[in-house]
């Protein structure tokens, strides 16, 4: 069962890389840098202290810890216990994989950091925001970054699900945490009246991830 699990993720994997073209690798190369979504990420920040003021910087402590435990869960625990190779380092897949500017990653592959970075990031600030307008683009934005590692053939997709589930068990630990610090939930995210609630649902900072998004990605076309 588990080797018709493995030759499956191979197989998916391969296919995978092989929808290339020089113009998706160059799109792919730039999803996958997460210096590329600084902008969005400064967004993010500016928007939660927009809505919440001095109370934000919690929420921007809370993100930071969530994105860096799924990465220290992924890259310096589970990564060197389980130790599967990567796609780009397994001698069975040798020649049948489509690598873009020589880049291979690390040693080992599973669980994927990326993936367990950006949902831990993207699913915190989502339940913090909790408007369906951000959390669309959020997913979107974890979706890209998820399928570019695999495009680029460093991740299998069992790698990429490993790190979804590790981001998700992240935030919502913290999210969960948040309710049992000290500080009360009335501080750390106060209610908004009922008045100013609906005026936050017209307005355009719920669409300004959507267009970072969007701008980030004709940007990943021609850079």
């Amino acid at each position: 069962m588990m080797e018709q699990l493995i030759g499956f993720d191979q197989s998916l994997l391969v296919a995978i890389n092989s929808w290339n073209s020089p113009f998706f690798d160059n799109f792919m190369w730039n999803m996958s840098d997460k210096l590329f979504w600084i902008p969005l990420y400064l967004l993010l920040v500016i928007m939660l202290w927009r809505r919440y003021g001095k109370h934000a910087v919690w929420m921007v402590i809370a993100i930071g810890a969530a994105a860096g435990l799924a990465d220290f869960i992924s890259s310096g625990i589970i990564k060197d216990w389980v130790m599967r190779p990567r796609p780009t380092r397994e001698p069975a897949l040798d020649g049948m994989l489509h690598i873009v500017n020589n880049y291979r990653g690390g040693k080992y592959g599973f669980v994927s950091s990326h993936a367990a970075d950006t949902f831990a990031l993207a699913l915190l600030f989502s339940l913090l925001w909790k408007n369906w307008r951000v959390t669309l683009p959020m997913m979107l934005f974890c979706l890209i970054n998820c399928y570019s590692r695999m495009y680029l053939g460093v991740h299998y997709p069992l790698d990429i699900l490993g790190g979804l589930v590790v981001g998700c068990i992240c935030a919502l630990a913290i999210y969960y945490a948040l309710h049992k610090i000290r500080y009360t939930r009335a501080v750390i995210m106060p209610e908004l009246p009922a008045k100013e609630k609906e005026e936050e649902l017209s307005a355009w900072w719920n669409y300004a991830p959507l267009l970072m998004l969007a701008l980030t990605m004709t940007a990943g076309c021609f850079v």
